[in-house]
This record gives C-alpha cells, structure tokens and sequence, in this order.
C-alpha cells in the first residue's frame, strides 16, 4: 500500500464532516471531481471502500470511519509536530507550549473540573488555547471523540464497565460519591418520586440500585443533571447523583449522605499514547492533578471505592 499524504487525509476528513463530496468541495475549495478522484484513489490505496455514495450524499463505511478517525489524528499530530518544533526552536527560556488544546467533557466536568485547570494552565503557558466541547457521557462518550480524533484529551467517567478502550491511556483525577438530594426540610426524602437523567452512570453503581428496595422506577426523566436539580428545588422529586453535580446546589435543595456502602463513580482522563507525550495535553494532565480535580465538599465523608477504578492506568 502506498502512504497517504496529508491533503489526501484531509479530503477524507472533510467529507465525512461535510456528507456529501461536492459540500467538502466547497470547504476544500475543490472541484467535486477532484474530491471524488482523491476519494477513489484512497479507496484504492487502502484496499476498501470508505465512503457509501447515495443520493442523500456520501456516509463513512465501517471501515471508512476508522480511516477517519485515524486521518484526523495523524494530521493533528503533524500539527503538534510542527508547533512543539517551532517553540523548540525559539529563544532560551521561551514558552514553549502553544496552540489549541481540544478537550471534550461531560456536562458538570466542563463547569466545575476544568475552569479552574485551565486557569492555572493559561497562567502558566499563555500561548495555550483551550477548545472545550461539551459532550454527554453515552454511549462512547468522551472517550469516542478522542478516539475520533476530535478532541486531544477527554474528561470520562471511567470504571471496570466502562474501562479505558485499550488504543488510549488514561487515569483516575476523582472518586466522587452519590447522594441523596431533596427538598429542604422534607420529612421523608426517600418516599419522593426519583428524578434521574440518561448520564447518571448507574452503570457503575448497578448492583448498588438494584438492592435499594427504597428506590422506585424513576418517574421524571429529565436532559441534564442541572434541570434534575431544578426539578428538586422545586419539589417535584428527589434525586441520587454524583458529587461533582452538586456544585452550587440551590438554597431549597438538601444533600443526604447515602451511610458507607454509598456507592462512587471515578472521574479522569483519557487520550491518546501520542498525545500523552505531547507538551499541551501533559501540562493540562498536570494541572488537573494538582488540584482542578479536587472534589466539591458538601457531602462529609471519606468515598469508598466500589472496585471501580481501572487496574493498570498511570
């Protein structure tokens, strides 16, 4: 097989994001015939089809998403390549870490984990532009946009369910315990209707749930962690969520440790081993371990471990 180059990668690229090879002309400032050509000629190069042609535009086949996915992380590695070449080469004493930092997070991780890690990751290496896309922890997750080649590093919650994939490398920033949130002053929290959200990893707390006799069918169903606590406030349920989506609860809304056996989710990181050794993605490794990921401190109490923390992450 004959290698790629990088505008053949590109073109690849641009037409799984754009659907269609004469709207990735346009993007690319190409002819849709010479996106066509080039697709064909990857195509051909590869040994498999990459793209299903139709009249609602072109869609990756299976083996044409990962061809993507690995397109788009060999032309962001060439662009690392050449900015950590080019702070090498500038004067002594220079930053030398510069450029985007593309991090993808679920929703309570981008408000509460990461302002604080970049604020001192900016502070130390201005030249650092971070990209935050917010993206809800289903299915893959923050894990698949890495793999994607969609974000450089992704905040996931990760456990013996949901391991580490095995093409990335990660580890565990929190243990964050569960707790149960209702109505102040309600004299039988536990007798409320449950409010819950699809993100609400009870995968790593199933056996947990499954022996709470107490906790019914959840009866709301609502977007987000933050409309869940709304929903609360406002005396229409209770709630069992994780520590990190307790920040700034409102003033009507109590937190209830769950007593020892409360169950605890792991928070951390995932990306690439590529991107592990790159300057950007280890100064914000670093930030986050050094106390952007300190857990919030309403719930008193030492979090128990639950066997979800992944063997074997560094």
């Amino acid at each position: 097989m004959t290698d790629l180059a990088p505008h053949e990668l590109r073109v690849l690229v641009a037409v799984e994001n754009a659907g269609s090879f004469s709207a990735a002309a346009q993007v690319l400032g190409m002819t849709q015939s010479a996106v066509s050509h080039s697709v064909r000629t990857s195509e051909r190069r590869i040994g498999a089809v990459l793209f299903d042609r139709g009249r609602l535009g072109a869609r990756p086949t299976p083996a044409g998403a990962g061809a993507v996915a690995h397109a788009r992380r060999i032309l962001r590695l060439l662009e690392l390549m050449g900015a950590e070449a080019r702070g090498a080469a500038g004067p002594a004493g220079t930053d030398t870490v510069a450029g985007p930092l593309r991090i993808a997070a679920f929703r309570s991780a981008a408000l509460f984990l990461l302002p604080p890690a970049l604020e001192r990751l900016r502070a130390r290496h201005p030249g650092i532009e971070p990209v935050v896309r917010v993206v809800r922890e289903l299915g893959r997750g923050t894990a698949g946009e890495v793999l994607d080649g969609r974000a450089d590093l992704g905040i996931a919650t990760i456990g013996t369910r949901s391991p580490v994939p095995k093409e990335l490398v990660g580890g565990v920033l929190l243990e964050e315990e569960y707790a149960l949130v209702h109505p102040v002053g309600h004299p039988a929290p536990r007798s409320l209707p449950l409010v819950d959200w699809a993100e609400n990893c009870t995968s790593y707390t199933r056996d947990w749930w499954a022996a709470q006799e107490w906790i019914p069918a959840a009866t709301v169903e609502a977007e987000d962690d933050g409309a869940v606590l709304s929903m609360v406030s406002r005396g229409l349920g209770m709630a069992i969520m994780p520590q990190l989506s307790l920040e700034g609860v409102p003033d009507n809304v109590e937190i209830t440790a769950l007593g020892p056996e409360r169950p605890t989710r792991s928070v951390g990181y995932v990306t690439t081993p590529e991107q592990a050794r790159s300057l950007a993605v280890r100064a914000l490794i670093r930030e986050l371990r050094a106390g952007g990921a300190k857990p919030p401190s309403q719930i008193v109490g030492s979090p128990s471990n639950c066997g979800d923390r992944p063997a074997g992450l560094p």
